[in-house]
């Protein structure tokens, strides 16, 4: 059995001219912010919590968060309430952002 020779990962390919050099891994922080920048979450939300029954917990209250805020004050009402279920609403619509809620706390 002959040794096989060390042959670049993309031969032929432009990313193999590249390498290693600090360009490539700028590159691909680049496109790491760009496409993080697609997820975040933009909007005025109100936070509330039920307990298992449906019933509001009135002693944690309503919050209004911004966005991303919402997930530390998710977090918190399941600090405070575990088995609760939060319930996260768009301020101006009412409706509830199905993405993230309901969400039962553990």
């Amino acid at each position: 059995m002959k040794p096989q020779k060390n042959r670049p990962l993309f031969e032929g390919s432009s990313l193999n001219t590249i390498g290693t050099s600090p360009v490539k891994y700028a590159i691909c922080a680049t496109l790491l912010l760009l496409l993080s920048g697609c997820l975040t979450m933009s909007g005025e939300y109100t936070v509330t919590a039920q307990d298992a029954s449906g019933a509001p917990l009135t002693k944690l209250g309503t919050f209004t968060a911004e966005g991303h805020n919402i997930y530390p004050i998710r977090n918190a009402f399941c600090l405070n309430a575990p088995g609760a279920t939060v319930i996260i609403r768009n301020a101006r619509t009412g409706e509830e952002l199905s993405s993230e809620s309901p969400y039962h706390c553990r």
